[in-house]
């Protein structure tokens, strides 16, 4: 009887000895052979030899009208030829102008570049030229930010308590000054009659100042940033010009 009760325990036994070391119990554990395989041998693949002389024409791509746009085989000057129905540099002209066009439906200043241009977007902000410098850009953004805050005598002229720049409104010069800042061409608000004496004489090529005793604005890529837009268009920025009579005409240097 002694006998017959010995056997499950030494099965038992066994049992609990193999799940030990199937968890990672073992002192000794198996290692894993490392195999490699050997890439495949691949035949050599054979291409046509045939020149792109032999290939068919395509035919000319379909204009906007439906129409079969004119072959345009001519050659640069660096032997390249214009692609078949390409458009001319007019009709590239056109379209940009079209797309660089004010609510008015005209170019803020016609007679600059296109890429040079700002002009009037929706909710009274300017856009930046493509071809703007960092500083132009960043004195149209920072002009964007107060182009539409209220007039107020002395405005961003320091006149809270602790605050230079930051202003719940802006006279004429304090809200140019908070774009020159932003640019770091100056380092503290001027009037107008300090503007009229600052930088360069004569009109700049992104940026001139109209200054005198009373009154300062600004053209920056063409589009007008004037405190006296507030009461037409609810923006500083427009894209009607106005009289330069009586004004000192200067400019930030390099710009």
């Amino acid at each position: 009887m002694s006998s017959i009760r010995r056997v499950p325990i030494v099965a038992l036994a066994c049992a609990v000895a193999l799940g030990a070391a199937g968890c990672g119990a073992s002192e000794k554990p198996e290692r894993i052979a490392r195999f490699t395989i050997e890439a495949p041998e691949l035949s050599p693949i054979s291409l046509p030899t045939s020149s792109p002389s032999d290939a068919p024409d395509a035919p000319a791509p379909a204009s906007a009208t439906g129409t079969t746009a004119a072959p345009r085989g001519d050659g640069g000057s660096d032997g390249t030829r214009v692609a078949e129905g390409a458009p001319t540099d007019a009709e590239i002209a056109a379209e940009l102008r079209q797309a660089f066009k004010t609510p008015e439906g005209e170019l803020a200043d016609p007679d600059r570049s296109i890429v040079d241009t700002a002009t009037l977007a929706s909710g009274g902000i300017a856009t930046v030229p493509p071809s703007a410098p960092p500083e132009v850009a960043a004195i149209i953004r920072a002009a964007n930010q107060v182009a539409t805050k209220p007039y107020i005598y002395g405005g961003g002229h320091g006149r809270l308590a602790g605050e230079t720049w930051v202003d719940s409104g802006y006279d004429c010069s304090g809200s140019i000054s908070f774009a020159f800042a932003s640019a770091g061409l100056i380092d503290a608000p001027m009037v107008s009659g300090a503007l009229a004496k600052w930088g360069k004489p004569g009109p700049g090529k992104w940026i001139t100042i109209y200054a005198n005793g009373e009154h300062a604005w600004m053209t920056v890529g063409g589009l007008r940033f004037d405190t006296s837009g507030l009461r037409e268009r609810g923006s500083r920025w427009q894209t009607a010009s106005r009289s330069t009579a009586g004004f000192t005409v200067r400019h930030p240097p390099g710009l």
